[in-house]
């Protein structure tokens, strides 16, 4: 598979590493859109929140409370923002499911 997260992932290319578990990965954006940027993505290939299947709930659920954890970890008290861009019309840039854990400042209204 010619994913970029899937070799990301594998330690085929290199990352700031945030936090690893047996179903996910998360990493340092490396073109932060706030002081604090975490990409978190499952271990499994799915390309977008619109192809995950009812078997992933389990997972999916997994990745929400993993973003609370990070955000605590990461001093996020004041608040963040969980973000997922789904397809083109959603500037999804990378075809495998991730979630943006955006904070440690005061963050645009605009995409609240």
């Amino acid at each position: 598979m010619d994913c970029l997260f899937c070799k990301i992932i594998a330690g085929e290319i290199p990352s700031k590493k945030v936090y690893e578990d047996e179903t996910c990965f998360a990493f340092c954006d490396i073109a932060p859109q706030a002081k604090t940027h975490i990409l978190l993505v499952p271990k499994k290939h799915i390309a977008s929140l619109a192809q995950a299947q009812q078997e992933d709930a389990a997972l999916l659920g997994h990745l929400m409370l993993v973003c609370a954890q990070i955000a605590a970890e990461q001093g996020l008290d004041e608040g963040f923002r969980v973000v997922t861009n789904v397809g083109e019309n959603g500037c999804q840039s990378v075809r495998h499911l991730h979630l943006h854990i955006l904070g440690g400042e005061k963050l645009s209204e605009k995409m609240s």
